[in-house]
């Protein structure tokens, strides 16, 4: 069965907004959890616009699934990664005019940090995934690097028109199928909605998918639990492809 885990920045984007204390995005935590999400996801930016340090720490004592940790390859990232230990982390690309992240890693560019960060963090038990667009170079230096798994950005495919939607969606495919063959495992996550991810969700071997922004604009409406809860149940009704 594919997991569904739940990115809650966007309940600390709101808190922000008006520099207080609500919404408290440990609530949202324990909501999400109860209403079947199988992992956490929070993006630590290094400009701190939504989840914070604080958010981090209470987070990770006080949750019992799998937190995996959003971040730039950094230093001060990996630092903060070994003495926190979420059970994964997955590295992303970070420009500070960005309203969300706008695509993949490019591994090629860093690939010696990346086989160096990847080690630091293997050996403090801390499983490692890259974010990067469904391309074959990408895959096969994210496995080179020796990552754990990799998370497939499906921006293009969530925004793609409909005379473009099949392509991208065969390239995720193709770009699953490529990754569990060098032994990775596959995630995939950005634009996901609830139109969209049945037919994601459905890739044979594909292990999670990390959805966010639809799920809390859904709630606004429906109340968290209802939101998670009709995501949840999108993954487990897809067929396999």
């Amino acid at each position: 069965m594919v997991k569904l885990g739940v990115n809650i920045d966007h309940v600390a984007t709101l808190r922000n907004a008006r520099g207080g204390c609500e919404p408290e995005p440990v609530q949202a935590v324990f909501q999400v959890i109860q209403s079947g999400a199988d992992s956490i996801t929070i993006h630590l930016r290094e400009d701190r616009r939504h989840i914070n340090d604080r958010d981090l720490k209470l987070i990770r004592e006080l949750i019992n699934v799998p937190l995996n940790l959003e971040m730039a390859l950094t230093d001060e990232m990996i630092d903060i990664a070994v003495k926190t230990k979420p059970d994964y982390v997955c590295l992303v690309p970070e420009n500070r005019q960005e309203i969300t992240t706008e695509g993949g890693l490019n591994v090629l560019r860093v690939e010696e940090k990346m086989k160096k960060s990847i080690k630091i963090l293997n050996e403090n038990g801390i499983s490692v995934s890259l974010f990067i667009d469904p391309e074959s170079d990408q895959i096969e230096c994210s496995a080179r690097c020796g990552a754990d798994m990799i998370e497939l950005h499906t921006g293009k495919y969530a925004n793609a028109d409909n005379s473009d939607k099949e392509a991208e969606f065969l390239n995720i495919k193709k770009s699953t199928d490529l990754a569990i063959s060098l032994g990775l495992i596959v995630n995939a996550g950005h634009g996901l909605n609830y139109q969209n991810t049945a037919r994601i969700a459905a890739i044979e071997g594909m292990n999670e998918l990390n959805i966010g922004h639809s799920i809390i604009s859904r709630s606004v409406f429906t109340g968290l639990n209802e939101a998670v809860k009709e995501m949840k149940k999108i993954i487990e009704t897809a067929g396999g492809i």
